[in-house]
């Protein structure tokens, strides 16, 4: 389905259900959000990467608007709604200062997904090699979803994922970058430890000739 949305292009990439705070100050983005607190409507979130905009984005729902500054900047909270394609925009919108076009809508099912076992171990097996507790909602529907900001990916890394329909397939590309990433935060974390070792005195085993 298409529809018309304005844009907010940012170098970074938000997902559906997703909670995302913004600080708005400038003043084409200031006219997009009041216009958004004022009427109810969504926007769109498209992600800019390398200087242009791939196409894809997110489209995006202000919640709550946590505070506003004397010279017109906001603190907002926004809501990741569901996923478009740019289907053609303007820059600026008619009228406005800001960018805006039309976009067509991806479905995205609330799979479970075949691998979210393998995916969990996986994720669990990593923050034990950093050494820092998993706080994350490992709960079906759309795993892949809630867990992609949460291991290491790049913002085209993560943009990938945000073009890729079933919820299996987005769960394997997260399972293979995790597969590609442990063997080196092993070693990393072998190497810390060797260099807290050092300069310290060891206990250390006779050896048996």
């Amino acid at each position: 389905m298409e529809k018309y949305l304005s844009l907010f292009p940012l170098n970074l990439v938000a997902y559906p259900g997703e909670d995302l705070n913004l600080h708005i100050f400038e003043e084409r983005y200031r006219q997009l959000i009041n216009e958004c607190l004022a009427t109810g409507e969504t926007f769109g979130l498209p992600a800019f990467i390398n200087n242009k905009m791939p196409g894809y984005g997110t489209e995006m729902r202000v919640t709550t608007l946590h505070k506003r500054y004397d010279d017109g900047r906001m603190d907002i909270k926004t809501q990741g709604l569901g996923i478009f394609r740019i289907v053609n925009h303007q820059n600026p919108a008619p009228g406005k200062l800001f960018a805006g076009g039309n976009v067509e809508t991806i479905d995205t099912p609330a799979e479970q997904g075949a691998f979210q076992s393998e995916l969990r171990s996986q994720v669990l097996r990593l923050y034990e090699l950093l050494k820092i507790e998993a706080t994350v909602d490992f709960e079906p529907p759309l795993l892949s979803y809630r867990i992609a900001h949460k291991i290491g990916l790049s913002v085209e890394e993560e943009y990938k994922l945000l073009t890729i329909a079933s919820e299996d397939e987005r769960q394997q590309f997260l399972i293979r970058h995790l597969k590609r990433v442990m063997p080196v935060v092993s070693e990393m974390e072998r190497t810390k430890d060797r260099i807290r070792m050092n300069g310290h005195f060891k206990n250390l085993d006779p050896l048996s000739f």
